[in-house]
């Protein structure tokens, strides 16, 4: 905004996660360049497979985006490895996570931030769209995610209560959101994440689910 600039292209450390930014600041995270990269791939008929790959993270969504459009979502664990593995599994072409992290196989064999930059340039050239309109494919659910750090010899997540609790909740959202409840692979964590459209709803279920898991590694 400072300098005027049309469109900010954000890259990690290792550039093979890239963050779109518009005019005002606005963000498009992974989620969005992999929808607008899917929807145009699709028209083309360029994308194998007729579907995207992504994480059990990416949002709600960009699944409802898709699915109108007529293209699959394959959801895989967290994480790139899984992402490129389901890929050359079934043969796509277009996958990657949340976090920017965007795998093009007809370009390369894993990440590349610059190269997904580049197609998103390229896009504001064909469409003559700026950037502010193409960083919004979709209306994101609202999502919230909350860490319960839990002690050495526990396993809160096999704790009958927790999982009375985490069936009670998953019920209590059903046809309007999801639950994903997950062990960390670096820490002592267990991540409690839900989307739902209803606010309110959604506080309710990550806030029982994170004092049940709390109360058993108490």
């Amino acid at each position: 905004m400072a300098h005027g600039a049309d469109v900010g292209i954000c890259l990690d450390g290792d550039a093979d996660r890239v963050m779109i930014l518009d005019s005002q600041g606005k963000v498009a995270d992974g989620d969005q360049i992999m929808a607008l990269m899917a929807l145009r791939w699709a028209q083309e008929g360029r994308l194998k497979g007729g579907a995207l790959v992504a994480t059990v993270m990416s949002n709600l969504g960009l699944e409802r985006r898709l699915a109108q459009a007529g293209i699959g979502l394959e959801r895989t664990a967290v994480g790139d490895r899984y992402v490129v593995e389901r890929m050359r599994e079934k043969g796509f072409n277009l996958g990657g996570e949340q976090s920017g992290h965007i795998v093009m196989t007809d370009y390369a064999t894993t990440g590349d931030g610059l190269v997904a930059g580049l197609q998103f340039l390229a896009e504001m050239v064909r469409t003559g769209e700026p950037a502010a309109t193409l960083v919004k494919q979709f209306d994101t659910v609202p999502q919230m995610l909350k860490n319960v750090r839990y002690g050495v010899g526990k396993a809160p997540l096999s704790d009958p209560s927790v999982q009375d609790v985490i069936a009670a909740m998953e019920a209590r959202i059903a046809g309007s959101g999801r639950i994903l409840i997950r062990k960390s692979g670096t820490e002592p964590l267990v991540r409690v994440m839900a989307e739902c459209e209803d606010e309110g709803l959604l506080v309710e279920v990550v806030e029982t689910i994170v004092a049940s898991v709390e109360r058993a590694t108490a």
